[in-house]
């Protein structure tokens, strides 16, 4: 993680933050791509499944996948199953993937995770375990210091929809300035891969990104941004979600022991 940085005031009290970043959530559910929905007709356990589908990122957020996944201790607990993972550079690509039926469980934030469960009237999937707190930061050139200074800029966020995007979106109308989810507004948000924000900044294409680590940390350290806003500063104590794993409905009914 950065540190030495300044940070703005928040939004403001606790409850007001809430219901600007559901607002917000709700206002770029509307026009993000459906994430489907999911039948979960009651079906008999059917025991240990012959294969778990993963999904999760390439963050530092993702911690818990990542070594779970690289040390063999996913595998070891499996047993019998079989474990196949496949990467997403963000949440609501990982939806539409377990809709689609193309994975079993994922790692990833809460705003996808929660429009996912409302989209399908609650059907489609369960949150089963906590994995991270914190570790995303809105990083900008280093002559932005201020949210007014933001306007007519440009910015990053991982995915149209995601934990990042949203919360972007929310401190932003917090501060007074206005965004679309079409790019359009007083501050332009450009749903960017990480990667290529990472080049995209050096590049000066960039005025800034809202990221999880490890990008934040590597903007700052390697493309000269500057720690505008760390979202910890944002919730009361510090703590936020960043990351917890869900499981689709009906694979959680049918394999319970999984």
């Amino acid at each position: 993680m950065t540190s030495n940085h300044p940070s703005l005031p928040s939004v403001g009290p606790p409850a007001r933050r809430r219901t600007v970043l559901l607002a917000a959530a709700a206002a770029v559910a509307t026009l993000a791509a459906a994430c489907g929905s999911g039948s979960t007709a009651a079906s008999a356990p059917a025991g240990p499944a012959k294969e778990l589908r993963l999904g999760y990122f390439a963050n530092v957020t993702h911690a818990a996948a990542l070594v779970g996944v690289s040390k063999g201790f996913f595998a070891k607990e499996l047993g019998a199953t079989k474990l196949t993972t496949q990467v997403f550079n963000a949440g609501p690509a990982a939806i539409e993937a377990l809709n689609a039926g193309a994975i079993d469980a994922a790692y990833l934030g809460p705003n996808p995770a929660i429009n996912g469960f409302v989209k399908s009237d609650g059907q489609a999937l369960r949150i089963i375990a906590g994995a991270t707190s914190g570790g995303a930061q809105l990083v900008v050139k280093p002559e932005i210091t201020s949210a007014a200074q933001l306007k007519g800029k440009n910015l990053a966020t991982p995915q149209l929809g995601g934990t990042q995007d949203v919360a972007l979106r929310a401190w932003l109308a917090g501060q007074g300035l206005k965004t679309t989810p079409n790019g359009g507004g007083d501050v332009a948000i450009t749903p960017t891969e990480n990667a290529q924000t990472f080049q995209l900044f050096q590049q000066g294409r960039l005025d800034g990104a809202w990221v999880p680590e490890p990008w934040a940390s590597r903007l700052v350290i390697d493309a000269g941004a500057k720690v505008l806003v760390d979202e910890k500063d944002l919730w009361p104590r510090g703590q936020f979600v960043t990351t917890h794993l869900i499981v689709a409905t009906t694979f959680l009914q049918q394999h319970p022991e999984t």
